[in-house]
C-alpha cells in the first residue's frame, strides 16, 4: 500500500489502558516518520484494530484504522487520552464471542489463537515496522509478533511504571503529581474531621505509584503489592501519625495490589479482561473499614472515622504534566532512529537519565517490582530515605 515514493510504511499502535503522554508519542513517531519519507498508519483500538481488519480492498476498514497526517497529530499530541482509542486484546488468545464476525466460521474455540490473522493483516497494509505502545501485557505480544518474524520497534507505557528494562513508561509521571495533589487536596477535609485518610492508587503489582508520592510528603504510609502488611501495625502506626500532626489527621496510599498478611489480592468480580486480568478493587474500602474497626486500641477506646477515597481514573484522564510531553516525544525520535538504521526486536527506553534501547523480549524475561529490602521498611510501612546518590530521577525505579 505504500507510494513510489515513500521509504516504507509504519504502524503505531497503543494498547490497555490509556495514560496521558500517548498522543504526544504518536505525533512524535508520525511527523519524524513522514518527515523521512515514511507513510503512517495508526492502527485503531490496539490490538483489536489490526485483528479484525478485512483483507478485501472493497472492505470498509476505516473503523479499524487510519492513515496519519501531521494536522491530525498536531491537534492531538497536546492532550491525554489516546485518540487512536485503546483496547486490552490479546489475538493470542480470543475468547468465542469476541472472534471478528468474518471470522467465526474458522475460530470457535473457547479460546482462539488469531496471530495467523493479525501477520497477514499487516501484510495486507503493507505495514514494514510497527511501534507498539504500551505495558507488559501488550508488549508481551509485541515480543510474540517479533519472534514471528515482524519488525517491532516499541515503546513503553504504564502509570505503574512496571515494564521491565526502563526506569520509565508513559504516564507514571502524570500519575505521580495527580496522586499527591489530590491527596493534599483531601488534607483539608481530613483535618476538619480528625479521621484517617485512605487513597487507593494504582499498582496491580508493583508499588512505585504509592512510594513516590509517599516520599513526596503527600503521605504518612503507603502499602504496596510487594510486602504484605499487618493492619494492626498499619492502625498503630497510624494513631501514632495522627496524634503527632497538630490537625490530628494521618494519610496512608494504599495500591490497589496491597495484600493483608494471611490475605491475596481483592477483586472487584470474577470478570476478566483480554489479557487475562481479573478487575482489582476493593483493598482500600477494606483497609477504611479495618482501621475504624481497630483504631480504639490505640486512640484510648475511641474509634476514628476514616475518609476513603480511590483516584481511580482521575490520575489517567486529561492532559500529561511536562516529563510526560517530554519523554514520548523522545521515545518517538528514538523508534525512528532505529527504524532509519534498519534496527528492529528494540524497546526505547531511559536508564539511569540516559535514553537508549535494549532487546524487546526484556519483557517477557523479568518482572519489575520495588525491592524491599532497598527501599520499603516493613516495620514502619513508608520508604527508606537514604542512598540517593547517583541514583536516577525517580530514584528506585531503575532496579
Amino acid at each position: 500500500m505504500s507510494g513510489k515514493d515513500e521509504k516504507g510504511v509504519i504502524g503505531i499502535l497503543t494498547g490497555g489502558g490509556d495514560v496521558p503522554g500517548l498522543n504526544p508519542a504518536i505525533r512524535a513517531v508520525t511527523i519524524r516518520a513522514l518527515r523521512e519519507g515514511y507513510k503512517v498508519i495508526g492502527l485503531k483500538r490496539g490490538w483489536s484494530g489490526i485483528m479484525e481488519i478485512i483483507r478485501d480492498p472493497q472492505a470498509d476498514n476505516n473503523p479499524h484504522y487510519q492513515v496519519l497526517t501531521e494536522e491530525i497529530v498536531n491537534r492531538a499530541g497536546r492532550t491525554g487520552g489516546t485518540f487512536l482509542h485503546t483496547s486490552r486484546t490479546h489475538p493470542g488468545r480470543v475468547a468465542k464471542d469476541r472472534v471478528p464476525e468474518h471470522l467465526r466460521e474458522k475460530y470457535h474455540e473457547d479460546l482462539n489463537d488469531l496471530t495467523s490473522e493479525v501477520l497477514a493483516n499487516l501484510d495486507f497494509l503493507g505495514i514494514d515496522y510497527l511501534i507498539p505502545i504500551g505495558g507488559d501485557d501488550t508488549l508481551s505480544y509485541a515480543v510474540r509478533l517479533y519472534k514471528e518474524g515482524v519488525k517491532v520497534v516499541a515503546i513503553p507505557k504504564t502509570m505503574d511504571n512496571d515494564v521491565p528494562g526502563t526506569d520509565y513508561c508513559i504516564g507514571f509521571s502524570t500519575c505521580v503529581t495527580r496522586t499527591i495533589r489530590m491527596t493534599n487536596s483531601l488534607r483539608t477535609t481530613a483535618g476538619s474531621h480528625e479521621r484517617f485518610l485512605v487513597v487507593e492508587v494504582f499498582g496491580r503489582y508493583a508499588g512505585f505509584t504509592a512510594m513516590l508520592p509517599t516520599m513526596a510528603g503527600a503521605a504518612n504510609r503507603c502499602v504496596i503489592p510487594e510486602h504484605k502488611f499487618d493492619i494492626s501495625r498499619l492502625a498503630e502506626l497510624l494513631a501514632r501519625d495522627r496524634f503527632d500532626n497538630p490537625s490530628m489527621y494521618s494519610v496512608v496510599l494504599v495500591s490497589e495490589g496491597a495484600m493483608f498478611e494471611g490475605g491475596e489480592m481483592v477483586f472487584q468480580d470474577m470478570e476478566k479482561d483480554a489479557f487475562g486480568h481479573a478487575k482489582l478493587g476493593g483493598i482500600g474500602d477494606l483497609v477504611s473499614a479495618k482501621l475504624k474497626e481497630i483504631s480504639p486500641s490505640y486512640n484510648n477506646g475511641k474509634a476514628i472515622n476514616v475518609i476513603n477515597q480511590k483516584l481511580g481514573y482521575l490520575v489517567r484522564g486529561g492532559d500529561p504534566d511536562a516529563i510526560d510531553s517530554v519523554v514520548p516525544m523522545a521515545y518517538g525520535n528514538l523508534a525512528l532512529d532505529l527504524i532509519l538504521k534498519g534496527i528492529h526486536g528494540r524497546l526505547v527506553v531511559l536508564q539511569n537519565g540516559r535514553y537508549d534501547d535494549v532487546p524487546v523480549d526484556v519483557v517477557t524475561s523479568s518482572k519489575k517490582i520495588v525491592d524491599v529490602d532497598k527501599y520499603y521498611h516493613v516495620d514502619r510501612l513508608r520508604p527508606k530515605y537514604q542512598s540517593f546518590e547517583m541514583k536516577p530521577l525517580f530514584l528506585m525505579t531503575a532496579d
